[in-house]
């Protein structure tokens, strides 16, 4: 906190309690509730039951749960391919093509995600590149979403490196590509692992491209939360979102431990 008075601080922290507790924390324990409840009792939910959670871990949910980490994991890894690739070819470009390339990367999520998923629908229902209909145009339509941010973390790392050390190996006789995995990518590494945090928490929660985009035999569970909200099914649909949100955390905690460990190298 950046108040050094005992009042300026206790000010501060009820001032954060009045808004974050409505507006962020509130929801979320209500659906954390309705997840253990089976009816609407006035303001609250009541009839305290397990069987959600049960039904939320086998059958069409524990697939649909697999679906979305098998998308998140490849979207994020091929996003982060690539926005790496693309900032570091950015660096080297000069101002005027640096800023092309972030306008172009920028462009995906400039729009809403659901024109993405129509672009790609258009595009890639038609040979010679036909995945309409297999799970290779959902993954697709995430990795497009969360590339943007891939490659706009690692740029913002990139202007922030020390050009040092990359002298130093320099002028040691280290050729380029040793400079590049041994000097430049490990100094990158908790920004990389930032941005492919990022683009998970993302892709698991990407619903409005992934509707107009999904097989049948391949339903994230955003979409599974969906339809059980649409078909009146409000606390079982509680929790899978709990179900989602807790596998998030959990592999965001393993992410952060892992930058945790890389910025002590």
């Amino acid at each position: 906190m950046l108040v050094h008075s005992r009042s300026g601080r206790w000010t501060a922290w009820a001032v954060f309690a009045v808004l974050f507790v409505p507006l962020f924390a509130l929801p979320l324990l209500v659906i954390v509730a309705a997840s253990f409840a089976t009816h609407w009792s006035g303001a609250f939910p009541s009839g305290p039951t397990t069987e959600h959670y049960a039904a939320a871990v086998r059958g069409e949910s524990l697939q649909a749960l697999t679906t979305s980490l098998v998308t998140a994991l490849t979207a994020s890894l091929v996003a982060l391919t690539v926005g790496t690739w693309a900032a570091l070819a950015g660096a080297a470009l000069g101002r005027r093509g640096k800023r092309v390339l972030d306008a172009l990367f920028m462009l995906p999520v400039a729009v809403p995600s659901v024109v993405v998923g129509l672009a790609v629908l258009v595009a890639f229902s038609q040979p010679p590149v036909l995945l309409n209909g297999t799970r290779w145009i959902v993954i697709l339509a995430h990795t497009v979403l969360v590339t943007a941010f891939a490659h706009q973390s690692v740029s913002a790392a990139i202007q922030r490196l020390d050009p040092m050390y990359e002298q130093a190996a320099a002028s040691l006789g280290a050729r380029p590509s040793y400079v590049l995995l041994r000097v430049r990518l490990p100094l990158l590494l908790p920004s990389l692992n930032a941005a492919a945090g990022l683009c998970f928490a993302l892709s698991m929660g990407e619903l409005s491209a992934t509707m107009m985009l999904y097989p049948p035999d391949w339903m994230p569970l955003p979409v599974l939360i969906f339809t059980a909200t649409d078909r009146g099914s409000l606390f079982t649909g509680s929790a899978l979102a709990v179900v989602l949100m807790a596998t998030t955390l959990v592999a965001l905690l393993a992410v952060s431990r892992i930058r945790t460990r890389a910025s002590f190298r």
